[in-house]
């Protein structure tokens, strides 16, 4: 997916994004930026896991996406210079390579070659989102709880004797923010599709025993 950045680049093009940057921890559940903070840095994600999410009027959590190793944060708001687009909170602890906004705009300008692979990068995720928009209309909530349980496998999953098992510190609140339903639909969702027999649930952990079904029902 060239939602992997990093993967994308060529040794060169890694060695001077490393000289330009530094590196930053966060535990799990510290926030890394909020929505509308003004942008003091782009990053690159080594270790862990992230959630970019939203808050409405009434204080509810629209999460946007989760992203791992190999993606970029904050490029658009180092772009654009315009504020944070979205919250983002480590999932888990996560190390990142951070660089200032007017590094990272200096390495864009000095590699041709990277800036055409981050247009892509905000094109995918340009696409993502309008599929996202289409499956709110289009689906009910098991269908878009299967198509975030199929993402989080397709990206993030281990294979193991049953199936994929992932391994996400994502609760069922978090879930239902980002699927556009209530927590008592997704707990609903999941219990059919346990029913089915296509998924396994523990306390942070699903272990996907059937991917095609679930591609089906999210179809």
């Amino acid at each position: 997916m060239t939602s992997d950045f990093w993967s994308q680049l060529t040794e060169a093009e890694q060695a001077e994004f490393i000289r330009r940057s530094g590196r930053r921890h966060w535990r799990r559940g510290d926030v890394l930026c909020r929505q509308d903070d003004d942008s003091d840095w782009v990053a690159l994600i080594e270790e862990g896991r992230v959630k970019a999410s939203n808050h409405t009027a009434g204080g509810s959590e629209v999460v946007l996406a989760v992203r791992g190793p190999g993606a970029l944060l904050g490029e658009l708001a180092a772009v654009d210079a315009q504020p944070r687009s979205a919250t983002v909170q480590a999932l888990e602890p996560v190390t990142a390579l951070v660089m200032p906004p007017h590094e990272f705009q200096a390495y864009l300008q000095a590699n041709g070659r990277v800036a055409l692979l981050l247009m892509r990068v905000l094109a995918e995720r340009l696409r993502d989102a309008d599929r996202k928009r289409i499956e709110f209309g289009a689906q009910d909530s098991t269908g878009r709880v299967a198509a975030r349980l199929v993402e989080l496998a397709e990206r993030f999953g281990a294979p193991v004797a049953e199936g994929i098992q992932i391994a996400l510190p994502l609760s069922q609140d978090e879930l239902a923010g980002w699927v556009g339903a209530s927590r008592e639909a997704v707990s609903k969702a999941l219990g059919v599709l346990r029913g089915a027999g296509w998924i396994r649930t523990s306390r942070l952990s699903v272990v996907v025993l059937d991917l095609e079904a679930l591609r089906d029902r999210a179809r």
